[in-house]
């Protein structure tokens, strides 16, 4: 246990001396280099670390604003606020501990074919954070459409704030809405569609399927888990 908190803890001092160098030079081994240099981490440790240089870096920045994401969230009283604008409260804390240059270098890294899948990975890891952290209990199918829907919303935000040069990001803030609104507006068109005779014998036919799938059970069995 020490062992593995003595490299957390060097793992984070290389990240927040990465952050100023990642501005100018991206995720890239030039920016761990100088992390490396300025936060005084042994290489031999840092190869351990980061062993794709820094792909690894941005993967551990934006699994680090998952983790500050988490932790607003769990200091805020949502006792009084409607299940949809939960969701847009986490999605703008994420934001919030996000910075946007850092992020556009990610996105920049993220779009490349090689490591695409990656980005991928780390969008489905948000979602599935921000529906943990709001106390979803989903087991069954459910459990996916929630994340695969979430992460569409979640990545087309982004997208949008990092162009977005509106006080306090307001014009962020309002896509959002609208993209969550449509999201409820599906919810009930499927619902209603749902309740159609047809439907319902589908259900119980061919896509009686989809009764089978259930949630991972561990963290490992994730589909936007990844142990690099």
């Amino acid at each position: 246990m020490e062992q593995e908190n003595s490299m957390e803890s060097a793992k984070s001092r290389v990240l927040a001396a990465a952050l100023p160098h990642a501005a100018f030079d991206g995720w890239s081994q030039t920016t761990l280099q100088a992390a490396l240099t300025d936060s005084q981490v042994a290489p031999a440790l840092a190869k351990a670390l980061f062993p794709r240089g820094g792909v690894d870096l941005a993967v551990a920045y934006h699994q680090a604003g998952d983790h500050a994401m988490r932790e607003a969230l769990r200091a805020t009283d949502l006792s009084e606020i409607r299940y949809t604008a939960r969701v847009a409260l986490a999605i703008k804390l994420r934001l919030q501990a996000a910075d946007r240059e850092l992020v556009r270098r990610g996105s920049a890294l993220f779009s490349l074919p090689q490591h695409a899948p990656e980005g991928a990975r780390l969008i489905w890891a948000t979602a599935d954070a921000i529906w943990t952290a709001l106390g979803d209990s989903s087991t069954d199918v459910n459990w996916y459409t929630k994340r695969a829907t979430l992460s569409a919303v979640y990545a087309a935000t982004v997208l949008f704030w990092l162009g977005d040069e509106s006080e306090d990001s307001a014009e962020t803030s309002a896509f959002l809405d609208r993209r969550l609104e449509n999201v409820m507006q599906f919810e009930k068109t499927k619902t209603a569609i749902g309740e159609n005779p047809l439907a319902k014998a589908l259900l119980k036919g061919p896509l009686s399927l989809l009764d089978r799938l259930r949630a991972p059970k561990t963290k490992a069995d994730l589909p936007g888990h990844s142990d690099r």
